[in-house]
């Protein structure tokens, strides 16, 4: 008999061991650590940095609100501002209907061996890197030596000087976007369009409903959660875009593809301006989630949950 009370004691010990919240406390730990050290820690840092005026070489002064109040009279603010939204509207409406319309086209394709390959054909360029993208793309689309720009003038056309000329040049990056991160809204829409129950569109076509009345009062209701996430991931992307400006363009020409980062690196890690380019930061974060928050609101009017 004492033997089974001590081991039903040691059992309940365990249990209460086990089900102490400092085990659930230890496995949140590493997450916890990192968000600290690479997220929450670098925000706050940026913030204070914000209001003071500090060029790495000399020590920081505190400054108040002058790079705010610099930066909001900036004559640069307008059109920095102007390219990095105007990119984020073009990605929106080019990935959302262009995933959308190669998920419905891979979809349709019966023969699964060839659905895989359209698949992996489709997201394929996602996986490269960025720099590769922009050097591949900046040789391809070259005026002077580059195929496309060869092959063009076999056949009488004459090609835009996509990165020297200022009103071709955003376009130009957009395009190259389009081609590199479409994979990802891809997968997607056809995550979201194959999780449509085929008894929904299949009864209203019972009821006498065409394949474009099943897709805009079927499909599309359905999806709409699917559109909404893929909406606002690719506002989050196309708002913080920076390579392709980097690497093809230095931001030029005339500044026609400067974006709100690219202008912040030039301020930070260019000029060495590192309490206005904190600045730039917090404005830039406080946009991202005005606009992430008012996607959020307007989901209401739109987004059926089911």
């Amino acid at each position: 008999m004492s033997g089974s009370r001590s081991r039903s004691r040691r059992s309940s010990a365990n249990n209460r061991r086990k089900g102490s919240p400092l085990w659930g406390y230890a496995f949140l730990s590493p997450a916890a650590i990192l968000f600290l050290i690479f997220i929450l820690g670098p925000f706050v840092v940026a913030i204070i940095l914000s209001f003071f005026s500090w060029d790495l070489l000399t020590p920081a002064t505190f400054s108040g609100v002058d790079n705010f109040v610099k930066l909001f009279s900036d004559p640069l603010l307008p059109q920095v501002m102007g390219n990095t939204f105007l990119f984020a509207l073009a990605s929106i409406v080019t990935h959302i209907i262009g995933g959308l319309l190669l998920a419905l086209a891979v979809n349709r394709v019966m023969n699964k061996v060839v659905s895989y390959f359209l698949r992996a054909a489709v997201f394929f360029p996602f996986l490269i890197s960025w720099a590769a993208v922009s050097l591949l793309w900046k040789y391809v689309l070259d005026p002077t030596f580059g195929p496309v720009a060869y092959y063009a003038q076999q056949i009488g056309i004459t090609m835009p000087d996509w990165f020297t000329d200022p009103a071709w040049a955003l376009p130009g990056i957009i395009g190259i976007d389009f081609w590199h991160t479409i994979g990802f809204t891809f997968i997607i829409m056809l995550a979201g369009l194959q999780s449509v129950p085929k008894e929904l569109t299949e009864a209203a076509k019972t009821d006498g409903a065409n394949s474009w009345q099943v897709f805009w009062n079927v499909t599309i209701p359905l999806m709409s959660p699917t559109l909404f996430f893929a909406t606002v991931i690719t506002f989050l992307g196309a708002f913080q875009i920076f390579d392709p400006m980097q690497i093809i363009t230095q931001g030029g020409p005339d500044g026609s593809t400067t974006t709100i980062i690219m202008y912040l690196y030039q301020q930070g890690f260019q000029a060495f301006q590192v309490g206005y380019a904190s600045a730039v930061a917090i404005v830039v974060f406080v946009i991202m989630m005005l606009v992430t928050l008012l996607q959020f609101w307007g989901a209401k009017k739109w987004v059926y949950q089911q």
